[in-house]
């Protein structure tokens, strides 16, 4: 099978999020597996020409403007072909998406341009079997092959639905669609323009990124304003939680952490805990145990919980480790609790990272108390790194952790703390338990030999999306475009 996997960031090239890991790392899961996978994906600044071939030249009208391009290929250090489009008016920026905490206003002109030039590779270089799109800049794709009537298979996967692609109705006709698509069945939302719709609407099969979150969207809570949209298409809906790569992931083979080890040899964990407690510039005490957590300090990651519950955490007698950055008032409340407990909370505002790696290896427990998290990936590293999670039961958390409760504790498939009510309370309930469980040694061992030994590799993960991609043409041969 040939499948074209059409992502607007993917590792090593760009990357703002989870969305990159997963097209950097299962197309090659995929190819593992004999498939005829390749990656599209825009030229952005820093990725450079060298050692590019031409492809083609691209070509397109929008909103009366002429825009040309070229596609260049190359392939990754894990033997996948990359097509790279080049149009620097439009990706040659700072930033991918926006810059200074705002969006380009062109994104509708940029992403479309990709999308067109996509269906160009298409028709004349390379014909996948199946197009893979993800979230709503690639989501334009299944629209316009619906409007030309090709019957070409399309899989479109929703990373986060809370980014849709929102724009005012007047600018719909930068969207080259037919005039007849800007209805509520297409892509019109409350009289704008709504991009991911298009994907939602017009693809075969959608996917998003655990099965749990497949089941939340569909609701008011976490919809977004498309759970009708979902509960109409639930039939194909699939979750498939993200996987993790192992070769990057893993504290026998990291390099970025002071000292290595596995489930059989747990002594180079506490030399990493050692470690980060002196770098972070924290009292080194064993019996402290030591929480970390690495996100984007906003409420969707439940860092409004993390705020009101940061002294009952510390009484606790847990120290904090808080590496992220985010919303102002955030990043000003934990500098406040840094200063306020020198002995016991450390932040550090940004991303690092080689510290993101050995706050996993170092760290106890994790926390992610997420309001949502449509997959996750740091529980998932945790795991392997021993390092117990403490989560919300939400989307791939969900999916992922097994609350030590009595009954999975003495069924040996507990792997960590869960809660459910979104309150501090439930929170330092949870830590609560964690903390108790650290202090009981045959207990927390016998917790991480669960989570280090567990399996969420990609060339797993790459097995259900193989049959996804079946199931999806079986779909597109039933009901043709």
């Amino acid at each position: 099978m040939k499948v074209l996997f059409c992502a607007c960031e993917a590792v090593p090239y760009a990357k703002t999020g989870g969305l990159a890991d997963v097209a950097g790392a299962l197309p090659a899961a995929l190819r593992r597996k004999g498939l005829d996978v390749r990656v599209m994906m825009p030229r952005y600044r820093g990725i450079n020409r060298n050692g590019l071939e031409p492809v083609q030249q691209v070509y397109s009208v929008i909103g009366g403007t002429a825009l040309e391009g070229a596609v260049w290929m190359g392939t990754s250090s894990d033997g996948v072909p990359h097509y790279f489009l080049d149009q620097p008016f439009l990706y040659d920026r700072g930033g991918l998406y926006g810059e200074g905490g705002r969006d380009f206003e062109d994104n509708l002109v940029r992403f479309a341009f990709f999308c067109q030039s996509a269906l160009g590779l298409m028709h004349k270089t390379w014909t996948p079997d199946l197009v893979h799109c993800h979230d709503w800049h690639t989501a334009l794709i299944p629209a316009y092959l619906r409007a030309h009537r090709n019957p070409l298979p399309t899989l479109f996967t929703v990373h986060n639905l809370a980014h849709q692609g929102i724009f005012p109705g007047e600018q719909f006709p930068l969207s080259c669609l037919p005039p007849e698509t800007f209805t509520p069945d297409g892509l019109e939302f409350y009289g704008n323009v709504n991009v991911m719709k298009a994907g939602l609407v017009y693809s075969h099969a959608l996917s998003t990124v655990s099965e749990t979150y497949a089941r939340e969207i569909q609701t008011e809570e976490f919809g977004a304003g498309l759970d009708g949209l979902l509960r109409a298409r639930s039939a194909d809906l699939f979750g498939i939680l993200n996987g993790v790569d192992y070769a990057l992931w893993d504290p026998s083979v990291d390099p970025h952490i002071p000292a290595r080890y596995h489930a059989g040899d747990l002594a180079g964990k506490a030399r990493c805990k050692a470690a980060l407690q002196q770098e972070m510039d924290l009292p080194v005490q064993a019996y402290a145990p030591l929480i970390g957590t690495v996100a984007r300090l906003a409420p969707q990651k439940g860092f409004d919980l993390v705020a009101a519950a940061l002294d009952a955490i510390v009484a606790t007698g847990a120290q904090v480790v808080i590496l992220g950055a985010g919303e102002p008032a955030f990043e000003e409340a934990f500098r406040a609790a840094s200063a306020r407990f020198p002995h016991q909370v450390r932040v550090i505002i940004g991303f690092d990272e080689g510290l993101a790696h050995r706050i996993e290896a170092g760290a106890d427990i994790f926390l992610m108390p997420s309001r949502f998290e449509p997959s996750g990936l740091n529980q998932l590293y945790s795991l392997r790194y021993g390092t117990q999670p403490v989560v919300r039961r939400t989307g791939g958390l969900a999916d992922s952790i097994v609350d030590a409760t009595p009954e999975n504790l003495r069924l040996g498939c507990a792997n960590g703390f869960v809660f459910d009510d979104y309150t501090p309370e439930a929170l330092v309930a949870a830590i609560g338990r964690a903390v108790a469980a650290y202090r009981d040694p045959l207990l927390w061992r016998s917790l991480q030999q669960v989570g280090m030994r567990a399996d969420f590799s990609w060339d797993r993960v790459a097995g259900r999306y193989l049959e996804l991609y079946d199931a999806t043409v079986r779909r597109a041969a039933e009901r043709p475009s």
